[in-house]
């Protein structure tokens, strides 16, 4: 089993700190509830998706131990989790991990968007207050930069703070072609565990990133999250 961390949690909900007393009291099957429906809200942790792991592989179920711990990898990338997908699929080489650093970067942003979102209001709201007091003397328009610098970014943090969409192979066997269509040529074949970055969707088919290039693979053998 992979090693358990306690690590911040980012989502401290009340239904999680439930959720986490029974997983420490092995009421499994309960807390697993409670953790599935959070995650399916987006609402989770990388401590929380470690437990959602740990239970789905206890029970056998690999496909989803391999799919959380894809996802947490998102958020703390390290070659101990790559370890474990690859002992989980039977995999001995995977692709789609590769994390650079601006991806990290991005990932951290999204992660504490609300937070990010609500001190740029704030922030915000003070450059107002302190604008309307001092209006009477605000003859030069760089005493309004500071306020047009905190919309702009307030609007950049709102709209593009948004990670990219990422799917994990799941079917057996999966084949990644260069057209959405059973003309396609074959690119691959490839098992369960290797991960791909979804550009967009279109009919049965995910347009994906695979090794540098654009390809398709139906959307039957991929698992979006």
């Amino acid at each position: 089993m992979l090693l358990l961390q306690t690590i911040h949690c980012q989502a401290n909900t009340p239904q999680l700190l439930v959720a986490d007393s029974l997983f420490e009291n092995k009421s499994y099957k309960e807390a697993m509830e409670i953790y599935r429906t959070n995650f399916q809200n987006g609402i989770y942790s990388p401590s929380m998706l470690l437990k959602m792991a740990f239970i789905s592989e206890g029970i056998g179920d690999k496909e989803n131990a391999a799919l959380y711990l894809s996802k947490y990898y998102d958020l703390n990338p390290n070659p101990q989790t790559i370890a474990k997908i690859k002992d989980l699929t039977g995999q001995t080489v995977i692709e789609g991990y590769e994390v650079s650093d601006g991806m990290r970067f991005l990932v951290f942003l999204v992660g504490y968007q609300e937070i990010i979102v609500g001190l740029l209001a704030l922030a915000l709201i003070v450059s107002f207050i302190l604008l309307w007091s001092n209006r009477s003397n605000l003859t030069e328009a760089r005493f309004f930069w500071p306020s047009i610098l905190l919309i702009l970014l307030l609007f950049l943090s709102n709209n593009f703070f948004k990670a990219p969409k990422t799917g994990l192979v799941t079917g057996s066997p999966t084949y990644i072609v260069t057209k959405p269509s059973a003309g396609g040529d074959l690119i691959e074949r490839v098992e369960p565990g290797h991960r791909v970055k979804i550009k967009s969707s279109k009919d049965v088919w995910y347009e994906v990133e695979w090794k540098e290039q654009t390809a398709y693979i139906k959307k039957k053998n991929v698992t979006r999250y």
